[in-house]
Protein backbone atom coordinates (compact mmCIF):
# COMPACT_ATOMS: atom_id res chain seq x y z
CA UNK A 1 0.00 0.00 0.00
CA UNK A 2 3.09 2.15 0.89
CA UNK A 3 4.55 2.03 -2.32
CA UNK A 4 1.38 2.70 -4.58
CA UNK A 5 0.64 5.78 -2.45
CA UNK A 6 4.10 7.04 -3.54
CA UNK A 7 3.43 5.99 -6.67
CA UNK A 8 0.38 8.00 -7.10
CA UNK A 9 1.97 11.14 -5.61
CA UNK A 10 4.80 10.94 -7.69
CA UNK A 11 2.27 10.05 -10.61
CA UNK A 12 0.26 13.01 -9.92
CA UNK A 13 3.60 15.18 -9.19
CA UNK A 14 4.54 14.49 -12.95
CA UNK A 15 1.33 14.98 -14.33
CA UNK A 16 0.78 18.90 -12.87
CA UNK A 17 4.88 19.63 -13.45
CA UNK A 18 5.36 18.80 -17.31
CA UNK A 19 2.41 20.97 -18.26
CA UNK A 20 3.97 24.03 -15.69
CA UNK A 21 7.50 23.47 -17.22
CA UNK A 22 5.88 23.12 -21.00
CA UNK A 23 4.15 26.70 -19.76
CA UNK A 24 7.35 28.17 -18.45
CA UNK A 25 9.26 26.94 -21.61
CA UNK A 26 6.55 28.48 -23.77
CA UNK A 27 6.19 31.55 -22.09
CA UNK A 28 9.68 32.12 -22.77
CA UNK A 29 9.60 31.31 -26.02
CA UNK A 30 7.30 33.86 -26.70
CA UNK A 31 8.54 36.84 -25.03
CA UNK A 32 11.90 35.71 -27.37
CA UNK A 33 10.09 35.93 -30.84
CA UNK A 34 7.91 38.24 -29.65
CA UNK A 35 10.45 40.80 -28.17
CA UNK A 36 10.21 43.01 -30.51
CA UNK A 37 6.26 42.59 -32.43
CA UNK A 38 5.00 46.62 -32.47
CA UNK A 39 1.78 46.97 -32.79
CA UNK A 40 2.49 49.32 -35.88
CA UNK A 41 5.11 48.53 -38.27
CA UNK A 42 8.65 50.20 -37.77
CA UNK A 43 9.94 52.17 -40.28
CA UNK A 44 13.89 53.35 -41.04
CA UNK A 45 13.85 56.34 -42.03
CA UNK A 46 17.87 57.31 -43.41
CA UNK A 47 19.49 60.75 -42.95
CA UNK A 48 21.64 62.05 -45.96
CA UNK A 49 23.44 59.73 -48.41
CA UNK A 50 19.90 57.84 -47.86
CA UNK A 51 20.72 54.49 -49.66
CA UNK A 52 18.76 51.60 -48.45
CA UNK A 53 21.21 48.84 -50.31
CA UNK A 54 24.29 49.56 -52.00
CA UNK A 55 26.94 46.51 -52.87
CA UNK A 56 25.08 44.39 -50.35
CA UNK A 57 25.96 47.25 -47.43
CA UNK A 58 22.85 48.43 -45.93
CA UNK A 59 22.27 51.95 -44.51
CA UNK A 60 20.72 50.04 -41.37
CA UNK A 61 23.65 48.20 -41.16
CA UNK A 62 22.34 44.81 -39.74
CA UNK A 63 19.60 46.32 -37.84
CA UNK A 64 16.52 45.43 -39.66
CA UNK A 65 16.95 41.78 -39.13
CA UNK A 66 17.88 42.71 -35.50
CA UNK A 67 14.60 43.60 -35.21
CA UNK A 68 12.56 41.23 -37.05
CA UNK A 69 14.90 37.79 -35.58
CA UNK A 70 12.63 38.88 -32.87
CA UNK A 71 9.34 39.77 -34.24
CA UNK A 72 8.93 43.26 -35.63
CA UNK A 73 8.06 44.44 -38.85
CA UNK A 74 10.41 47.13 -40.56
CA UNK A 75 10.22 49.31 -43.46
CA UNK A 76 13.23 50.77 -44.86
CA UNK A 77 11.93 53.65 -47.54
CA UNK A 78 13.96 55.36 -50.38
CA UNK A 79 14.50 58.60 -49.95
CA UNK A 80 16.39 61.39 -51.76
CA UNK A 81 20.29 61.24 -50.95
CA UNK A 82 20.26 64.98 -50.90
CA UNK A 83 16.57 67.41 -49.95
CA UNK A 84 14.56 69.59 -48.20
CA UNK A 85 13.12 67.68 -45.32
CA UNK A 86 9.77 68.86 -46.60
CA UNK A 87 10.54 66.87 -50.08
CA UNK A 88 11.91 63.64 -48.28
CA UNK A 89 9.23 63.79 -46.16
CA UNK A 90 6.64 63.99 -48.91
CA UNK A 91 8.43 60.94 -50.63
CA UNK A 92 7.87 59.01 -47.36
CA UNK A 93 4.41 60.17 -47.24
CA UNK A 94 3.93 58.52 -50.46
CA UNK A 95 5.57 55.37 -49.40
CA UNK A 96 3.66 55.14 -46.23
CA UNK A 97 0.40 55.32 -47.82
CA UNK A 98 1.15 52.82 -50.73
CA UNK A 99 2.25 50.37 -47.61
CA UNK A 100 -0.67 51.19 -45.77
CA UNK A 101 -3.30 50.89 -48.99
CA UNK A 102 -1.46 47.46 -50.01
CA UNK A 103 -2.03 45.95 -46.63
CA UNK A 104 -5.37 45.30 -47.28
CA UNK A 105 -6.04 47.08 -43.29
CA UNK A 106 -3.27 45.34 -41.34
CA UNK A 107 -1.34 48.47 -41.16
CA UNK A 108 -2.42 51.91 -40.28
CA UNK A 109 -0.02 53.98 -38.73
CA UNK A 110 3.54 53.04 -37.95
CA UNK A 111 6.30 53.75 -35.57
CA UNK A 112 9.05 56.34 -38.24
CA UNK A 113 12.37 55.71 -36.24
CA UNK A 114 14.97 58.74 -38.05
CA UNK A 115 18.47 58.64 -38.49
CA UNK A 116 20.24 62.39 -38.88
CA UNK A 117 18.01 64.16 -41.36
CA UNK A 118 15.69 61.32 -41.02
CA UNK A 119 14.78 62.40 -37.65
CA UNK A 120 14.08 66.11 -39.36
CA UNK A 121 12.25 64.34 -42.19
CA UNK A 122 9.95 62.24 -39.65
CA UNK A 123 9.10 65.48 -38.07
CA UNK A 124 7.63 67.01 -41.22
CA UNK A 125 5.41 63.71 -41.68
CA UNK A 126 3.96 63.67 -38.24
CA UNK A 127 2.91 67.14 -38.46
CA UNK A 128 1.07 67.27 -42.41
CA UNK A 129 0.17 62.88 -42.11
CA UNK A 130 -0.65 62.91 -38.52
CA UNK A 131 -2.96 60.22 -39.04
CA UNK A 132 -0.04 58.25 -40.46
CA UNK A 133 1.95 57.54 -37.37
CA UNK A 134 2.06 55.90 -34.18
CA UNK A 135 5.48 57.66 -32.71
CA UNK A 136 8.51 59.62 -33.52
CA UNK A 137 12.02 58.69 -33.05
CA UNK A 138 15.23 60.39 -33.59
CA UNK A 139 18.78 59.57 -33.16
CA UNK A 140 21.76 61.59 -33.90
CA UNK A 141 19.32 64.35 -35.23
CA UNK A 142 20.50 67.92 -35.31
CA UNK A 143 17.18 69.33 -34.31
CA UNK A 144 18.76 72.96 -33.83
CA UNK A 145 21.55 72.58 -36.04
CA UNK A 146 24.99 71.83 -36.89
CA UNK A 147 27.86 73.77 -37.02
CA UNK A 148 29.39 71.71 -39.87
CA UNK A 149 26.80 72.80 -41.80
CA UNK A 150 26.62 76.40 -40.57
CA UNK A 151 30.77 76.00 -41.69
CA UNK A 152 30.53 74.73 -45.21
CA UNK A 153 27.68 77.21 -46.21
CA UNK A 154 29.83 80.07 -44.54
CA UNK A 155 32.85 79.46 -46.65
CA UNK A 156 30.88 78.49 -49.96
CA UNK A 157 27.87 80.21 -49.76
CA UNK A 158 25.07 79.00 -52.25
CA UNK A 159 25.38 81.20 -55.64
CA UNK A 160 28.79 81.92 -55.21
CA UNK A 161 31.40 80.30 -57.39
CA UNK A 162 32.72 77.92 -54.68
CA UNK A 163 29.26 77.41 -54.11
CA UNK A 164 28.45 76.22 -57.36
CA UNK A 165 31.49 73.59 -57.59
CA UNK A 166 31.01 72.41 -54.05
CA UNK A 167 26.95 72.30 -55.32
CA UNK A 168 28.22 70.24 -58.51
CA UNK A 169 29.88 67.67 -56.69
CA UNK A 170 27.76 66.76 -53.42
CA UNK A 171 24.66 66.80 -55.87
CA UNK A 172 26.51 64.14 -58.33
CA UNK A 173 27.62 62.35 -55.58
CA UNK A 174 23.89 62.43 -54.26
CA UNK A 175 22.63 61.22 -57.64
CA UNK A 176 25.02 58.43 -58.25
CA UNK A 177 23.80 57.26 -54.50
CA UNK A 178 20.09 57.06 -55.80
CA UNK A 179 21.08 55.50 -58.82
CA UNK A 180 23.09 52.55 -57.26
CA UNK A 181 20.74 52.53 -54.49
CA UNK A 182 17.57 51.66 -57.26
CA UNK A 183 16.31 55.29 -56.16
CA UNK A 184 13.79 57.24 -58.25
CA UNK A 185 13.75 60.07 -56.24
CA UNK A 186 14.30 63.68 -57.72
CA UNK A 187 17.85 64.99 -58.45
CA UNK A 188 19.93 65.71 -55.19
CA UNK A 189 19.72 69.10 -53.93
CA UNK A 190 22.88 69.93 -51.46
CA UNK A 191 21.99 72.95 -50.76
CA UNK A 192 18.36 72.48 -49.91
CA UNK A 193 19.66 69.98 -47.15
CA UNK A 194 22.35 72.34 -45.60
CA UNK A 195 20.49 75.08 -45.53
CA UNK A 196 18.45 73.43 -42.87
CA UNK A 197 20.91 72.54 -41.00
CA UNK A 198 23.06 75.95 -40.26
CA UNK A 199 21.72 78.00 -37.96
CA UNK A 200 19.18 80.21 -40.20
CA UNK A 201 17.48 77.12 -41.65
CA UNK A 202 17.42 75.40 -38.73
CA UNK A 203 15.84 78.06 -36.84
CA UNK A 204 12.92 78.46 -39.55
CA UNK A 205 12.54 74.93 -39.98
CA UNK A 206 12.00 74.83 -35.99
CA UNK A 207 9.65 77.97 -36.38
CA UNK A 208 7.28 76.08 -38.72
CA UNK A 209 7.42 72.53 -37.26
CA UNK A 210 8.51 72.79 -33.40
CA UNK A 211 6.62 69.78 -32.43
CA UNK A 212 9.11 68.07 -30.18
CA UNK A 213 11.61 70.33 -30.20
CA UNK A 214 12.78 71.67 -26.64
CA UNK A 215 11.69 74.84 -25.57
CA UNK A 216 15.10 75.13 -23.42
CA UNK A 217 18.26 75.02 -24.19
CA UNK A 218 19.37 71.59 -23.77
CA UNK A 219 15.98 70.22 -22.10
CA UNK A 220 13.41 67.75 -22.86
CA UNK A 221 10.29 68.20 -25.59
CA UNK A 222 6.97 66.69 -24.61
CA UNK A 223 7.00 63.22 -24.28
CA UNK A 224 4.30 63.17 -26.51
CA UNK A 225 1.84 65.47 -29.22
CA UNK A 226 -1.80 65.36 -30.57
CA UNK A 227 -2.39 66.56 -33.89
CA UNK A 228 -5.67 66.64 -35.06
CA UNK A 229 -6.82 63.90 -32.41
CA UNK A 230 -3.74 61.81 -33.62
CA UNK A 231 -1.56 60.84 -30.12
CA UNK A 232 2.05 60.69 -31.13
CA UNK A 233 5.01 59.40 -28.74
CA UNK A 234 8.63 61.34 -28.91
CA UNK A 235 11.38 59.59 -28.17
CA UNK A 236 15.35 60.74 -28.84
CA UNK A 237 19.04 59.34 -28.92
CA UNK A 238 21.97 59.78 -29.60
CA UNK A 239 25.83 59.76 -29.36
CA UNK A 240 28.35 61.99 -27.36
CA UNK A 241 32.21 60.77 -29.11
CA UNK A 242 33.56 61.45 -32.65
CA UNK A 243 36.19 58.84 -31.99
CA UNK A 244 35.14 55.47 -30.37
CA UNK A 245 37.04 52.28 -32.33
CA UNK A 246 40.53 53.72 -33.99
CA UNK A 247 39.63 51.26 -36.83
CA UNK A 248 37.26 52.30 -38.68
CA UNK A 249 37.47 55.37 -41.23
CA UNK A 250 34.54 57.22 -39.28
CA UNK A 251 36.63 58.30 -36.32
CA UNK A 252 39.13 60.14 -38.70
CA UNK A 253 36.12 61.94 -40.30
CA UNK A 254 34.03 62.70 -36.94
CA UNK A 255 37.40 63.12 -35.23
CA UNK A 256 37.86 65.88 -37.27
CA UNK A 257 34.22 67.61 -38.32
CA UNK A 258 34.32 67.20 -34.42
CA UNK A 259 37.02 70.22 -33.85
CA UNK A 260 34.21 72.53 -35.24
CA UNK A 261 32.21 72.36 -32.34
CA UNK A 262 35.14 73.67 -29.99
CA UNK A 263 34.95 71.67 -27.17
CA UNK A 264 31.04 70.93 -26.95
CA UNK A 265 30.29 67.14 -26.44
CA UNK A 266 29.12 66.20 -29.81
CA UNK A 267 29.23 62.79 -32.33
CA UNK A 268 31.02 64.70 -35.63
CA UNK A 269 27.58 65.86 -36.69
CA UNK A 270 25.15 66.98 -33.89
CA UNK A 271 25.79 68.28 -30.68
CA UNK A 272 24.92 66.25 -27.68
CA UNK A 273 21.99 69.29 -26.83
CA UNK A 274 21.10 69.44 -30.56
CA UNK A 275 20.19 66.02 -30.44
CA UNK A 276 17.15 66.13 -27.93
CA UNK A 277 13.41 65.58 -29.25
CA UNK A 278 10.77 64.29 -27.06
CA UNK A 279 11.77 62.23 -24.43
CA UNK A 280 15.35 61.78 -24.47
CA UNK A 281 16.44 58.15 -23.59
CA UNK A 282 20.24 58.61 -23.74
CA UNK A 283 22.55 61.39 -24.97
CA UNK A 284 25.73 60.19 -24.39
CA UNK A 285 26.34 56.73 -26.06
CA UNK A 286 29.53 55.98 -26.80
CA UNK A 287 28.80 56.42 -30.89
CA UNK A 288 29.50 58.42 -33.50
CA UNK A 289 27.45 59.91 -35.67
CA UNK A 290 26.94 56.66 -38.00
CA UNK A 291 28.02 53.95 -35.36
CA UNK A 292 24.59 54.68 -34.20
CA UNK A 293 23.08 52.88 -37.23
CA UNK A 294 25.91 50.53 -36.80
CA UNK A 295 28.52 51.22 -39.43
CA UNK A 296 30.90 50.89 -40.82
CA UNK A 297 30.06 47.18 -41.04
CA UNK A 298 29.50 47.36 -37.28
CA UNK A 299 32.74 48.50 -36.11
CA UNK A 300 31.53 49.95 -32.64
CA UNK A 301 32.68 50.39 -29.24
CA UNK A 302 32.81 47.74 -27.36
CA UNK A 303 32.65 49.82 -24.08
CA UNK A 304 28.87 50.33 -23.97
CA UNK A 305 25.07 48.55 -25.57
CA UNK A 306 25.58 47.46 -29.25
CA UNK A 307 23.46 49.49 -31.55
CA UNK A 308 21.33 46.55 -32.68
CA UNK A 309 20.58 45.91 -28.88
CA UNK A 310 19.09 49.52 -28.44
CA UNK A 311 16.81 49.03 -31.40
CA UNK A 312 15.61 45.85 -29.96
CA UNK A 313 14.94 47.39 -26.79
CA UNK A 314 13.33 50.54 -28.37
CA UNK A 315 11.15 48.33 -30.17
CA UNK A 316 10.10 46.70 -27.03
CA UNK A 317 9.47 49.75 -25.14
CA UNK A 318 7.38 50.92 -28.29
CA UNK A 319 5.67 47.39 -27.46
CA UNK A 320 4.84 47.90 -23.96
CA UNK A 321 3.25 50.99 -25.03
CA UNK A 322 0.64 49.75 -27.13
CA UNK A 323 2.26 50.97 -30.30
Amino acid sequence: MKKLIIALVATVTFTVAVPAQAGWFKKIFNNYYTFTETKHPIVLVPGIFAFDTIAGIDYWYQIPKAIESRGGKVFVPKINAFESSVSRGEHLIAQLDEIRASSGGKYTKFNLIGHSQGGVTSRYVMTVRPDLVASVTSMSTPHTGSPVAELLTTLAPEGTVKGDMFAAVGDAAGNLVNILSDNKASKSDLYAMLGEFNVVGAADFNARFPLGVPTEECGEGPRNVTVDGNKIELFSWGGGKTVTTGVDISDLLFGTTGLVFEGEPNDGITGVCSNHFGRVLRDNYIMNHIDINNHVLGLVSLLDTNPKTVFKNHANRLKQLGL
